[in-house]
């Protein structure tokens, strides 16, 4: 009796089988790629990448300090092997953190299961020594970026890969003053630059100190890339319709982006093959939103919160109408100032 029991309880389960819904695994968004943010405010983020050595990082980080400036800093696995007391000192001066791999390889030529093993080796190494992450920020090796790495480093959990639209070179060993005049050339409202902390820039350190106080003189904000990002409107993309005489390197150079990058936002696999009337996005040129919001956590003080977003206390006070500046409670959403 009892087998016969079971052979009919299978019998209904395969049939009510079809209509049980599961849960279906949704795609992972693809990283997006972003080289600057368009905005009208004087805004700055200053970005290091850390390789084996890091040889210039403490002097980096005192030059930052003394100037009241945060950056971010991307990250290699064998950095923090090789150096964790810098990659501690990093967090502990409150400057973000990106992630920059694990062996530094061209992510082009990798498997999505090699990526996410890259980016999973880093972040568990940065966790260890720091307690914080690494996402959602991604820096690819050699800037090497197509559509399958953004699809691979989305899928790891990094919603976006940070470019740059200020290259100063640094690893080739320039001067100080080659450094500034790059930077200082070519600084646009929304600019993310791109610098070493290894021996092989030692015009870094020395440029520091120059191109922050010229920058402050024009009006520039020194910012995180995640408060750059918040800076950006994900509804407003710039578009452009291919004209007759177009190439993918001319429309990339006109709005300051690498060919490789216009081509993974559009998903285009032959650079050969694009057709006058084509609709394309260009990626990372978007417009500022009207309003910055931030929820309070705990520990948070106005000051901190001032500090972090690179205003003053009395300007989110009036902004919240709050009276009282040492009043704020956990879970409490700020309108921040611009």
């Amino acid at each position: 009796m009892k087998s016969k029991f079971v052979r009919v309880l299978m019998a209904l389960l395969i049939m009510l089988a079809p209509l049980v819904a599961y849960p279906k695994s949704a795609d992972a968004a693809a990283s997006k790629f972003i080289t600057s943010v368009s905005t009208t405010s004087k805004v700055v983020a200053l970005t290091f990448d850390d390789g084996a050595d890091g040889a210039n990082t403490n002097k980096i980080l005192d030059i930052l300090a003394k100037n009241n400036v945060k950056a971010t800093f991307f990250l290699t696995g064998s950095g923090a092997n090789n150096h964790p007391q810098y990659i501690k000192n990093i967090a502990a001066k409150g400057h973000q953190l990106g992630n920059h791999s694990y062996t530094h390889p061209d992510f082009t030529k990798l498997t999505a299961t090699q990526m996410k093993s890259e980016l999973d080796r880093t972040e568990a190494k940065v966790k260890s020594i720091t307690g914080k992450t690494t996402k959602p920020i991604f820096r690819a090796p050699f800037g090497a970026v197509n559509s399958a790495v953004l699809s691979g480093v989305g899928a790891a959990g990094y919603g976006y890969t940070i470019q740059w639209n200020i290259d100063t070179v640094d690893w080739k060993g320039v001067t100080a003053s080659q450094i500034n005049t790059k930077v200082q050339a070519n600084i646009k409202p929304g600019s993310i630059v791109l610098m070493h902390t290894g021996a092989g820039a030692p015009g870094t350190p020395l440029a520091l100190p120059t191109m922050i106080s010229q920058l402050k003189a024009k009006g520039y904000k020194f910012v995180t890339v995640s408060q750059l990002l918040a800076y950006r409107s994900t509804s407003t993309a710039k578009t452009y319709t291919v004209k007759s005489g177009d190439t993918l390197y001319s429309i990339a150079r006109a709005y300051g982006v690498t060919v490789s990058a216009l081509a993974a936002a559009n998903k285009i696999t032959n650079y050969n093959l694009i057709y006058v009337g084509q609709v394309l996005v260009i990626p990372g040129t978007t417009t500022t939103p009207t309003t910055v919001k931030y929820t309070v956590k705990s520990g948070d003080t106005l000051y901190k919160i001032a500090t972090l977003y690179n205003t003053t206390v009395a300007k989110i006070a009036a902004a919240n109408n709050i009276t009282n500046t040492s009043l704020i409670y956990v879970g409490q959403v700020l309108t921040i100032p611009r």
